[in-house]
């Protein structure tokens, strides 16, 4: 009888410990990174830019069409505020561009401009005119990124499935010398302490290298 008793304890521990091991090894997983984020993560690091992800933040997929090209994408679903995120290096550009000065037919801008020809292209297509308010990124501003230059665009959207019918938009604009250029498009339908507590969470999970 004694060893039927101990027979049926070991069947039960045994049990308990099969239900459980599961458990422990699900626990134990590291989080699967998407391919997205990897993609824009070997970006980052190609545009000399540190990322943090910033907490209360969900991935979502980046919009990439014949109109707009994004490399990533972000959703608060607490204040209802999207983020499209595109980084691009300007290294190979900026070598091109020193090879070619010497020839007086050559047509290439500056690489370092790269963040107004985008800013300003994103500034039409979202609002469908050339009406929004542009400004000049102060110095101590963008001290904390660590960034030579730097621009911002408020806009009054034009209604479109693609930005999910949302109202307003701020465009952040900044670059880095001869290395890189980070475009970051904040959406929402307020304009309230909320939405710009968003875009400094999110702004500030940015840093150029030195």
């Amino acid at each position: 009888m004694k060893q039927s008793k101990l027979a049926l304890l070991i069947a039960i521990f045994c049990a308990i410990m099969c239900c459980c091991a599961p458990v422990g090894v699900a626990q134990n997983k590291k989080p699967v990174i998407s391919m997205q984020r990897k993609n824009f993560t070997l970006l980052l690091k190609q545009s000399n830019l540190k990322f943090t992800f910033p907490p209360g933040f969900q991935e979502v997929k980046a919009v990439n069409d014949e109109d707009f090209s994004f490399d990533f994408a972000l959703h608060d679903p607490d204040h209802n505020c999207d983020i499209w995120l595109m980084a691009r290096s300007q290294k190979q550009d900026w070598l091109t561009y020193e090879h070619t000065q010497a020839d007086q037919r050559s047509e290439l801008d500056n690489p370092d401009s790269l963040y107004i020809e985008l800013g300003e292209t994103y500034a039409n297509a979202l609002t469908g005119d050339n009406i929004y308010q542009a400004r000049d990124m102060p110095a101590d501003v963008l001290a904390e990124y660590n960034a030579d230059a730097g621009k911002s665009y408020l806009l009054n959207l034009q209604d479109m499935p693609v930005t999910q019918h949302y109202k307003y938009a701020l465009i952040v604009s900044l670059e880095k010398n001869h290395a890189g250029t980070l475009i970051a498009v904040f959406f929402t339908n307020y304009k309230d302490p909320d939405f710009y507590s968003d875009v400094n969470k999110v702004s500030h999970s940015f840093k150029f290298a030195p």
